[in-house]
Order: structure tokens, then C-alpha cells, then sequence
């Protein structure tokens, strides 16, 4: 029975004890024993795979440590405070231009700069002081961080958008639908219209009314140094520093290196003291060091939903409900899609897993390869803004959090939730009808 699988039984359980505030931590680990039990797995093994499973997202809960204490250090000298200084004479009291600037700004971390969410730990809690004088709601934020992430790997085909269509192509190719990587593009701009969407109702319509938020001191960070400074040698140092994250990152393709290198460079340019490196880290830890935890036990939970078989067997009991109809394919393999994503947090992780039994079931209900490359594209999109153990949702929550006035599941999860998912499927139905 489809509501007694283990990915749904246990996605449900994740979203209800998040709904409820349980700690994220907490209700992924119970959402991962509750698949293993459904699915007859010994709690001892579902340990176990858990466990073994945490290294898949080493490198990104690595790198959130290495990012905090380079946003520390940032921060420290100043240089973040003479940053939200200009940005604040640039934007003015015109909040709509600061919210969609971030949104601008963000898309450049998935192509031009491919950094991902490395930005926003530097960037983001150095504005916040900017964000409480304008009333900003950081739900609005969070909506345009999580655009910035999200939207342009799906429409994209440059930087993290042309490994997300290369994945679609390839395991479309493996499992008897011929299409080519430029024909991704060619459809999937078409969903994105309702991510534009989504995030023009968050900005101007759901959360544009005021809301107010204290001027909280952020341990590890000091947002009022900058104010009357002016850049000098040390924060051209420090600044070095940080681009040059951004470009050890894109030489060599790994982000955990690009942030320690840029300590690196920060400790040995003397632009910070080498007597501060402990307290840089632990700043690092205490602002990063729960989210990064949180991606170590996601990745686990993923796991555990693979080794149960679930998710083919979700899949797979598709053919047998769709009953030959094109609309309530469509409308399935996008609603399973949808929980496939929520429980594993990767969208990218996602495709291969719903390619093997979408491309034959699209094949026979007659989509086309475009209409399946929708399809697949979609239901892998779906969930990674919404789902609390996603990277799309963690990382803005990093930055917005840092003063513990911004909730991760109803600030983050919920708003991404509604607006990004919502026109997804909206959007993910008709283009399967229509191309």
C-alpha cells in the first residue's frame, strides 16, 4: 500500500516533528529509524547505514565550519562592516532593491562564481543590521537566497546548471530515452517561469509588510566595526583572502580547500593574529557547527531510504495507478518526486534513482522526450526548497539565523515550501502536456 511505504511514512514523520519545532537533528533521526522499521530493517543496521552513510556530505559540513570561521574573521577586521555600509548607501531605504539584489547576486553562486552556499555565511550576517532598519521580513530573504540557489541550476545550462542537465541527459540516455544535454535547456526554463513567480508573490505580496527584529550582538561577530572606517591594508588583505576561496574552490573543485586556503592567506598576511586562529574557529563552529551537523545526518538519512528499497518500489507501484492516463502520470511522478527529495535533500541525488522507472512509464503513456526530460527535471527539483535537510534551506538559514531571530522549518522550510514547490508542479504539469 503506496501511504504504508517507508519514504512516505517516514518523510511524513520528518515533516510533522519539524512542523512542531522537535529539533531538525532530532526528527531526521527519528524519520530515518522510522523507515528502517517500516521497512522490517533492524534498528542496529539502520544505525549502522545511517552512520556509514554521513560521509556523503562530509565535504559541505566541512566546508560550513571552514566558511564560518572565515565569515568570522571577515568580520573581525571590519571589512564586513564597511561591506553592509555601501550596500546600505546603495540600496537606501528601498528594501524591494536590497531583497531582489540578493536574489541577483545569488545566481551568480550556481554559474559565473560556482561557490554555492558559500557566500552566504560571509555575506548575509553582516546585513542583517541593514535588514532590521528596513523591517525586512527575513522570510522574504530567504525566499529570494533559496531563488539564487535553486533556479538557476534548473534553467541554466553554465556552472552547477550544466552538471544538473548532464545528469538528466545521461540517465534519460542509460534508460532508452535519446536525448542530448543542449535538449535540457530547452524545456526546463519553462518550470522556471513559476520560480520567477514564486518569488515575485513571496517579495511583493506574501511577506512585504514590516516586520520588526532586534539589533542582537551575534557572538563571534562584531557588525558595528566599519562604521566610520575606511578600507586600508589589512582589510585589502583580508579580502584577498576571501576571493581567493572563491578561486582555489573553482581551480580545483573543492570548497573545503578554497576556505582553508583562504585562512590561510588571512593568518599568514598578519591581517588577523595568529593568537586568534582558536578563537576564529570556535566563532566558526558556534555560528556553522549545528547546520553542519545536520547535513552530516541528512546524508545518512538518505542512506537508509536507499537501502530500504522504498523509493523504487514508490516508483515503480506508479505504473499501476496511472491506469494510461498522460495527467495523472504526470501529477504522481511530480507528487513522488516531491517526497523522493524531501527525505534524501539532493536533487542532483535524485535523478538517477527516478530517471530508471520514469523514462520506461513515460515512454509508455507517450511523452515525449522533452516532456519527460520536464518531468524527470522537475519531480528531482521539487522538495530541495522546502526540505529541512537541504542544502537550499540550510544555507540561507545560516546566514538569517546567526542571531537566533530567524526559525529554519517555519522562517526557511515553509515560505521556500509554498512558493517554489507550488508553481513547480504547476508549471512541471502543463510543460509535460505541452512539449
Amino acid at each position: 500500500m503506496l501511504l504504508l511505504n517507508p519514504v512516505v511514512v517516514s518523510v511524513f514523520v520528518m515533516i510533522i516533528l519539524c512542523l512542531f519545532k522537535l529539533n531538525v537533528l532530532l526528527s531526521i533521526l527519528i524519520a530515518a529509524m522510522t523507515a528502517g522499521l517500516v521497512s522490517g530493517m533492524p534498528m542496529g543496521d539502520t544505525m549502522a547505514t545511517l552512520i556509514g552513510g554521513m560521509g556523503g556530505n562530509a565535504e559541505t559540513a566541512l566546508s560550513y565550519i571552514l566558511l564560518g570561521a572565515l565569515a568570522v574573521a571577515v568580520n573581525k577586521t571590519g571589512l564586513a562592516g564597511i561591506l553592509a555600509k555601501k550596500i546600505s548607501k546603495i540600496v537606501g531605504q528601498k528594501k524591494y532593491v536590497f531583497i531582489m539584489l540578493l536574489a541577483f547576486l545569488g545566481c551568480f553562486s550556481q554559474n559565473l562564481i560556482p561557490v554555492h552556499i558559500a557566500y552566504i555565511p560571509i555575506l548575509i550576517p553582516p546585513l542583517l543590521l541593514l535588514m532590521n532598519k528596513l523591517k525586512i521580513d527575513r522570510r522574504a530573504v530567504a525566499c529570494a537566497l533559496t531563488f539564487g540557489l535553486k533556479a538557476p541550476y534548473i534553467v541554466l545550462p553554465v556552472g552547477f546548471g550544466l552538471i544538473f542537465h548532464g545528469i538528466i541527459s545521461a540517465e534519460m540516455v542509460r534508460n532508452g530515452v535519446p536525448v542530448v544535454t543542449a535538449d535540457v535547456a530547452k524545456v526546463l526554463w519553462f518550470p522556471g517561469i513559476g520560480m520567477v513567480i514564486g518569488l515575485l508573490v513571496a517579495v511583493f505580496y506574501t511577506y512585504r509588510k514590516p516586520r520588526e527584529y532586534e539589533d542582537i550582538q551575534i557572538d563571534g561577530l562584531d557588525e558595528t566595526k566599519g562604521e566610520d572606517l575606511k578600507m586600508n591594508s589589512k582589510h585589502w588583505r583580508v579580502l584577498i583572502g576571501a576571493v581567493s576561496a572563491f578561486v582555489i574552490q573553482v581551480l580545483t573543485g573543492s570548497l573545503p580547500l578554497g576556505a582553508l586556503g583562504a585562512l590561510i592567506i588571512i593568518f599568514v598576511s598578519g591581517a588577523v593574529k595568529f593568537e586568534d586562529v582558536n578563537g576564529l574557529l570556535d566563532g566558526g563552529i558556534k555560528i556553522m557547527g549545528l547546520i553542519a551537523f545536520i547535513m552530516l545526518v541528512a546524508s545518512g538519512y538518505g542512506d537508509v531510504l536507499r537501502k530500504t528499497g522504498a523509493v523504487e518500489a514508490l516508483v515503480s507501484s506508479l505504473a499501476v495507478m496511472v491506469n494510461g492516463s498522460k495527467l495523472l502520470g504526470a501529477v504522481l511522478m511530480l507528487l513522488i518526486g516531491l517526497l523522493v527529495t524531501m527525505g534524501i535533500g539532493s536533487s542532483f541525488g535524485t535523478i538517477p534513482i527516478i530517471a530508471a522507472i520514469y523514462c520506461p512509464l513515460s515512454i509508455k503513456l507517450g511523452f515525449s522526450p522533452l516532456a519527460t526530460i520536464v518531468l524527470i527535471g522537475v519531480a528531482a527539483a521539487l522538495g530541495d526548497a522546502g526540505s529541512p535537510a537541504s542544502d537550499s534551506t540550510l544555507g540561507p538559514t545560516s546566514g538569517l539565523n546567526v542571531d537566533g531571530q530567524h526559525d529554519h522549518i517555519w522562517d526557511t522550510c515553509v515560505p521556500t515550501f509554498l512558493h517554489y514547490n507550488i508553481p513547480l508542479m504547476i508549471f512541471g504539469i502543463i510543460g509535460a502536456m505541452i512539449f
